[in-house]
């Protein structure tokens, strides 16, 4: 028979369901698979092996005692390598000992730094017997704890070590998996898999894991680590993270334990001289952390750090482990930095003074002589990673400026280039006189290039979203009856995306429209229309709320809608309303209930208004339940209604849906909280161009635009609200803005 260890590439978790369960044919002395899985789920985990190109594998593993050991296959865990555990829950814990290990029976138990973990029973492999029935947990081919029923096909020795065979199916990432009795005690661990059938499988028999645990060979994973791992005869790693290096560059990840989520890494070869520069090439994973130079540090926690932090240089005195002993000396903004990439960082400190360079320009000089000996290192702060490379301590590490004859050579030789004067073997030739030269000119000219096209890619959105909006604006000018709402809504997403093709979109609601144009129901009356119309869109075409992913942008843009059937209430509403005035159906309306747009109809003017949720598949009812649904008074919705909304007014409110989402992925201080976090200055301006006179909105565009340094574009919002305040305002607030206008210069 052919055998093989279970493999572990990259996304593959631990087991796929496979057997059909006969539950209810026959009784099973026990619990039910479901009463087992429900029981041992909570402690199963994933075991990830991380090497040089990230998750090098991903096997199974189970908790055997409370205070975080855990059991899986040697082979899971491989040699030298980082080790990660995800418990049930989701969390992710480093492995801090690799507790006990065995290459011949090919098992190991891990430690990580978690208390109150739930264990499984440990069974008792000797007294098992041939076709008892078993179930295996697992995370198999990327499905995360997965469960499989099966029987125990035979027990024997594979390679003189005694297993047991199963016969169920096991997949790749089953490694480390527990097998269990039907009182949902291990058994064994699935460990290898037959390469000629899918259904047979073999596991570690678990009284060979109680081994282990009675007698183990504990390695911290200082030592079990040889790849990536930090020379601790140059390195001292403090504060917790995580430090590693690869191929000359040292990456920080994970928060540290100090306050903010601070971690250290101090220079350990020597002493700093009382005069001195330290240096080195930083960048951020996400401008949203912090990373950069330690110095004058002692093992104490006391130093200073410089560091880029939200795009922002900081200079801080740190003399204790909270904020309360920071000290932040500087804040300053350098046209020198480059967001998102590498970032030379560069400090002097030089008797009562301490001054800081980005990429070669000083950006501050700050006299402060509180902290002075001890040395230097790298500092990361909050979760996102940061990379670091050529740190460097020394007298004088002040960058050499270049012969002017020597760069305007190499910069002409460059042009020809890119004029294709010259090939690039030719133009290598030149710049090999002086390599290293060569390359420091290129590097700029090429970072010049990317800057010029950054801009131009900026002026190209903010041209596009002009235009955009000065069409939105002239559509919304028009009186109330000539608005084209479908056209205004798909402006909205065109506003976002260029792409977007709204004439297209305009001929699909035409299309939709002319499938019911002769529709006798659409000839009977309204409430008649409006019933064909609900089941048209709901049941017919699959029109429905989005339920589970609500907070997608793509609920909010209509040519989405239309093309995956799925949306807000107020971009359904935007259909429904649009697909009855093109087919004739009068006395419809939108209803802007408080966080919930609905529709309503009325057969004539004096009858009773009846309201559609269209976010709930057309649910009709009356406006007193519709009130007692989005949280109103009943009796006061009942007498004073909700006033139908303008064409206008509906727009107005699907961008306000867009800034919310936008301004929901930024913090207090204006920092974005992910990568991708979405500006919400564009809706804002489109907000004012369509109501100017929005003082709250001018209010929160002058605020942003003051975080942002644009000190013009807040003093126009400033002096524009100080011009125009209600007579009503409290004199104290007309007061404070006078003052903000005039620190704006204004």
């Amino acid at each position: 028979m052919k055998l093989s260890l279970v493999s572990l590439p990259a996304f593959a978790l631990v087991f796929a369901t496979a057997t059909s369960l006969e539950a209810g044919t026959k009784k099973v002395p026990g619990k039910s698979v479901a009463e087992i899985a429900d029981g041992v789920t909570p402690s199963l985990v994933k075991v990830m092996q991380v090497g040089r190109e990230g998750m090098d594998g991903l096997g199974a593993g189970f908790v055997i005692r409370q205070d975080g050991l855990i059991a899986t296959n040697k082979h899971v865990i491989g040699e030298a390598r980082r080790i990660q555990v995800e418990t049930s829950d989701g969390e992710k814990h480093e492995v801090t000992e690799v507790y006990a290990s065995d290459v011949h029976l090919d098992l190991a138990i891990l430690k990580i730094a978690k208390s109150g973990l739930k264990p499984l029973p440990l069974g008792d492999s000797a007294k098992l017997k041939q076709g008892e029935a078993v179930v295996a947990m697992g995370n198999p081919e990327g499905l995360a704890f997965s469960v499989v029923e099966g029987v125990v096909s035979a027990l024997r020795d594979i390679n003189e070590v005694p297993m047991i065979q199963v016969a169920m199916p096991i997949e790749r990432g089953n490694s480390g998996g527990p097998l269990l009795d039907r009182q949902g005690r291990v058994l064994g661990l699935l460990t290898l898999k037959s390469l000629k059938t899918g259904n047979l499988g073999f596991a570690m028999p678990v009284n060979a894991l109680k081994s282990l645990i009675a007698k183990p060979n504990p390695v911290p994973m200082s030592r079990w680590l040889t790849i990536g791992v930090l020379d601790r005869r140059s390195w001292l790693p403090m504060m917790g993270g995580q430090w590693t290096q690869h191929a000359g560059i040292i990456k920080a990840e994970l928060m540290g334990d100090g306050f903010g989520g601070r971690t250290l890494c101090l220079w350990s070869a020597n002493d700093q001289p009382e005069v001195f520069d330290v240096a080195a090439s930083v960048r951020l994973d996400d401008e949203s952390g912090a990373a950069g130079l330690v110095f004058c540090a002692d093992e104490s926690g006391r130093h200073y750090g410089f560091y880029p932090t939200g795009g922002k240089l900081r200079l801080t005195r740190f003399e204790g482990p909270d904020v309360y002993s920071w000290t932040v000396l500087a804040e300053v903004e350098a046209d020198a930095y480059r967001k998102g990439d590498w970032n030379l960082l560069r400090v002097r400190v030089d008797g009562e003074s301490i001054k800081c360079f980005v990429n070669g320009r000083q950006i501050l000089e700050q006299a402060d002589s509180v902290l002075r000996g001890g040395t230097a290192g790298l500092c990361k702060f909050r979760m996102p990673a940061a990379e670091f490379k050529d740190f460097r301590i020394g007298k004088d590490l002040a960058e050499r400026e270049l012969d002017a004859e020597v760069v305007a050579g190499i910069k002409k030789a460059v042009g020809d280039f890119l004029k294709n004067d010259v090939t690039s073997a030719e133009l290598i030739k030149q710049l090999l006189a002086d390599p290293a030269a060569s390359r420091s000119v290129v590097v700029e000219q090429k970072r010049g290039l990317e800057r010029n096209a950054a801009a131009l890619k900026n002026l190209e959105q903010d041209l596009h979203r002009a235009a955009i909006t000065h069409e939105l604006v002239k559509q919304l000018g028009k009186e109330e009856g000539k608005i084209e709402l479908l056209r205004c809504a798909l402006l909205v997403s065109k506003h976002d995306n260029p792409e977007v093709d709204v004439e297209q979109y305009m001929r699909t609601m035409e299309r939709m429209a002319d499938e019911l144009k002769y529709d006798p129901e659409m000839t009977k009356g309204t409430a008649s229309g409006v019933r064909r119309l609900r089941k048209f869109m709901f049941e017919e075409n699959g029109f429905h709320g989005s339920r589970h992913d609500y907070a997608s942008r793509s609920n909010s843009y209509l040519n989405e809608v239309l093309d995956d059937r799925e949306g807000l209430p107020i971009t359904l509403s935007v259909i429904f309303l649009e697909l009855a005035a093109r087919l004739g159906v009068k006395g419809v309306m939108g209803l802007p209930y408080s966080g919930r747009f609905m529709v309503g109809y009325r057969d004539s003017s004096e009858a009773e208004l009846r309201v559609v949720d269209v976010f709930d598949a057309g649910r009709e009812m009356t406006p007193s339940m519709a009130a007692v649904m989005v949280g109103q008074d009943p009796e006061a919705s009942a007498h004073a209604g909700v006033e139908p909304a303008t064409r206008k007014g509906i727009i107005v409110r699907m961008i306000r849906n867009l800034l919310s989402s936008a301004e929901s992925a930024w913090d207090e201080e204006h920092q974005p909280r992910a990568k991708a976090a979405t500006d919400p200055l564009p809706y804002l301006n489109l907000i004012l161009a369509v109501e100017p006179a929005s003082l709250p909105d001018r209010f929160a565009r002058a605020v942003l635009r003051d975080l942002r340094r644009d000190k013009n574009g807040a003093k126009e919002d400033v002096g524009w609200l100080v011009k125009n305040l209600p007579d009503e305002t409290p004199p104290e607030q007309a007061e404070r803005l006078s003052r903000w206008l005039e620190a704006l210069g204004g």
